[in-house]
């Protein structure tokens, strides 16, 4: 909205409050209430906050921070009883008001820059598929002598807090077998309608919603492509209007890639392509109706795939889920329709238009910032330097032998590694100043001390089960 129009929504929507909401190092909303009064000097001074008081940010002595409010992206809030207009900001250094490097947003704007540097392309569109669990309750805790976790899902027939009203009705989604099972074994179809309205409120586009692959209440709801900022924006709100409406039900919801053991973990399937003058680029006569172009910059992805994992599976948790035997990837390859590569190339439609890669590696638990501007940067890579990505590989990875398979390379097996990965191979992100080194080694040092480390230095209940009696 330009500022009139924002007035006038104010004014109609009799708005009493702002919520200014920015996206911190890791990918998660912070957010400030100020009075409606306060709008335009926002827009003209910004509004001031602790940069020291966010993980990965500012120290104590450098801590004063400002964010810009960008009114494109106001809209009601569909949560808050007072009349709010909630609104995403950009965060600027407080002297030279220039944007922070390391502000997520700021960065992927600075991407979007970067591509229409290059001649490339102006536009890179992103389709990510973000997967997620509904829990009935969820209970954990960690102390020196005590590490659990205990999740409730009635629709897994787990009733550890109470009984199912009247006793157990059946109708519970098997293991790996609830990929849009109908009612009553999908109990959750009302409940996503649910969060599939709350998104249309705020401007998103839904497709489609169902049932997941796993039991105990594993969900996806796809979102329209969109530009990669406005992408990110919404992936932030979908994560928010998922958790918000869940807990209003009485329930809970979880991005965590891999919560249950022996089961299928939540993927974020990130389908992506380049335009220029509002025209497809990744058309062509090659392989699978691909064009040459659409072919290195997936040879890009394949080449840098190990560092994109420290954007895109950000969290020790991830690598529960990245594991032969399911359907997330670990072996890096590309195909037309077959699921068990990390590339796979959508055969739906034949139109032009419809022309995209999808990397099937990365999880919902990743700040869909940096992960989209390290895959777009990898891309970028691949077609300035001609990186052709090899023949495809079109049979059932896990059905391949030893020996095929030790031809094909794998991702990253931890956290510790792909940071190593990212540690090594980072030219492709920082040009362009898209990337920086300060940035870089900032995320390495955080996801390695505060994430890789904690968990590491932790005995888990698996260990008493294996080693007690040693």
């Amino acid at each position: 909205m330009t500022p009139s129009e924002l007035n006038e929504y104010v004014k109609k929507n009799n708005i009493k409050m702002i919520d200014a909401k920015f996206v911190d190092f890791l990918g998660q909303w912070k957010h400030l209430t100020y009075p409606i009064d306060r709008l335009q000097e926002g827009f003209e001074e910004g509004f001031g906050f602790d940069g020291s008081s966010v993980a990965g940010w500012r120290t104590i002595n450098s801590s004063d921070m400002l964010m810009r409010p960008d009114p494109t992206t106001a809209i009601l809030d569909p949560f808050l009883k007072t009349p709010t207009l909630a609104i995403l900001c950009d965060v600027v250094d407080p002297i030279t008001h220039e944007p922070y490097t390391r502000d997520p947003r700021s960065l992927a704007k600075r991407a979007v820059a970067y591509l229409k540097s290059t001649g490339i392309a102006d536009t890179a569109y992103f389709g990510p598929e973000a997967e997620f669990f509904i829990f009935d309750s969820i209970q954990y805790s960690e102390e020196p002598n005590n590490s659990f976790f205990n999740i409730d899902s009635d629709e897994a027939g787990w009733n550890n807090k109470r009984a199912e009203g009247g006793g157990n009705k059946g109708f519970k989604p098997p293991t790996k077998g609830g990929y849009c099972v109908s009612g009553p074994t999908d109990q959750l179809t009302d409940l996503r309608t649910q969060m599939v309205m709350t998104m249309q409120s705020v401007g998103i586009v839904i497709e489609t919603h169902h049932h997941e692959v796993a039991s105990a209440g594993q969900a996806e709801i796809d979102m329209k492509y969109d530009t990669m900022v406005k992408m990110a924006d919404q992936i932030l709100w979908y994560k928010h209007i998922v958790k918000n409406v869940a807990r209003a039900a009485g329930k809970t919801a979880t991005f965590m890639p891999k919560p249950l053991f022996g089961d299928n973990g939540s993927g974020m399937h990130t389908h992506q392509s380049l335009w220029k003058a509002g025209k497809p680029l990744f058309a062509g006569d090659g392989y699978a109706g691909m064009s040459e172009m659409a072919l290195f910059y997936a040879g890009g992805l394949l080449k840098h795939a190990a560092a994109i994992c420290a954007f895109a599976n950000p969290t020790t948790n991830s690598y529960r889920r990245l594991v032969p035997g399911y359907e997330a990837p670990v072996n890096l390859a590309y195909s037309a329709r077959n699921r068990s590569a990390s590339i796979r190339i959508p055969m739906y439609s034949s139109s032009p238009k419809a022309k995209r890669l999808e990397l099937r590696s990365p999880d919902p638990s990743c700040n869909p910032y940096l992960a989209f501007a390290a895959m777009m940067m990898a891309g970028l890579d691949g077609i300035e330097n001609r990186i052709h990505p090899g023949d495809p590989l079109d049979k059932d990875i896990y059905s391949l032998s030893p020996e095929e398979l030790a031809e094909v390379p794998h991702v990253p097996g931890s956290l510790d590694l792909a940071l190593e990965a990212l540690h090594k191979d980072r030219a492709f992100l920082m040009k362009g100043d898209v990337f920086s080194n300060d940035l870089i080694d900032a995320w390495i040092a955080y996801k390695s001390e505060n994430e890789a480390d904690h968990v590491r230095l932790r005995p888990v209940p698996s260990e008493f089960q294996l080693y007690y009696d040693c």
